[in-house]
């Protein structure tokens, strides 16, 4: 039997496919419970383009498929279970370097990346929190 798709999968799929808001998918994430790798006592992350992505998975299927890629051959794979909202609020603050939540990016067609920009994460790690539009009001 197919386990069906978590709320933030769907929300994600949606977005995908030019419909559904943005702010209820920043909101879904954060009220939703990822699986996030550790690896060598921490959660396991990659760099790209500046940022340090924190990898999460809405559910174990997804995360199984990220782990045949990437995990440790014929052992289980060790995760962390936390919420959404503590991964931007806490996790990725205490990263010391621009941070952000990639979710599923083991599915080509189903990953979504919540980058470290205002509204995402905390405005004093949002690498956008400085912008100022051409009146000199804070860009969101």
């Amino acid at each position: 039997m197919e386990q069906s798709r978590t709320t933030l999968a769907e929300r994600i799929a949606e977005r995908r496919a030019g419909i559904g808001d943005a702010r209820a998918l920043v909101g879904e994430m954060r009220r939703s419970i990822l699986l996030v790798p550790v690896s060598g006592g921490g959660l396991w992350s990659a760099r790209s383009g500046g940022v340090r992505w924190i990898c999460g998975f809405t559910d174990e299927a997804a995360l199984a498929r990220f782990a045949l890629r990437h995990g440790p051959g014929d052992r289980p794979m060790d995760y962390a279970a936390l919420l959404g909202a503590r991964i931007v609020d806490e996790v990725v603050p205490s990263l010391g370097e621009p941070g952000g939540l990639a979710v599923d990016i083991a599915d080509e067609d189903g990953s979504m990346f919540f980058p470290p920009v205002t509204g995402i994460v905390p405005d004093g790690v949002a690498v956008d929190r400085g912008v100022r539009d051409e009146e000199g009001r804070r860009e969101r």
